[in-house]
């Protein structure tokens, strides 16, 4: 069966509401899996549900994007406990392919999710985990790339948006 394509900027689902995830079950290990063979394909750090039109507050990371199945971080229901310090890094996002742009993201981060057996965890996370937790979550709130920019940068990107849209 293909891959589902990544939702592409201005896709309704990139910005609806997301539903809690409530069964963990062995469609939600199929959506998991899905999730990451997509990431994995693009490549990408991570991946959330909907990126792939699931609206369901569910995201995937693997900072070794695909090299070392110990870095697969499963995060259902994550919410953002605590965070510190402030870094601009650069940032990509499946959503916008090939388009990079400069983000202000907190340095470390702690996140509490659920995992696939639905257990609460907590993740303390420093760099580019930290940051890839940041955009997933972004992502689960309907939150994109270009919404994380001042106005003068945010313009700018959405031009180079609407010129790359012409590739895609």
């Amino acid at each position: 069966m293909p891959l589902p394509p990544v939702r592409r900027y201005g896709d309704p689902a990139l910005t609806a509401p997301n539903a809690v995830v409530e069964r963990f079950d062995g469609s939600l290990r199929e959506l998991v899996h899905t999730m990451l063979e997509v990431a994995w394909a693009e490549p990408g750090l991570g991946l959330a549900a909907p990126q792939i039109g699931r609206n369901v507050r569910l995201a995937v990371v693997d900072v070794s994007v695909g090299k070392n199945p110990a870095d697969i971080l499963v995060l259902a229901n994550p919410v953002m406990a605590a965070q510190t310090g402030t870094r601009w890094m650069t940032e990509g996002c499946l959503s916008f392919p090939g388009l990079f742009t400069k983000i202000l993201r907190p340095t470390n981060v702690v996140v509490r999710a659920q995992d696939l057996e639905g257990r609460w965890r907590e993740h303390h996370a420093e760099g580019k985990l930290a940051q890839a937790f940041c955009h997933e979550l972004d992502h689960l709130d309907g939150v994109l790339l270009p919404d994380r920019l001042p106005a003068v940068p945010r313009f700018l990107f959405l031009l180079r948006v609407r010129w790359a849209a012409r590739r895609w």
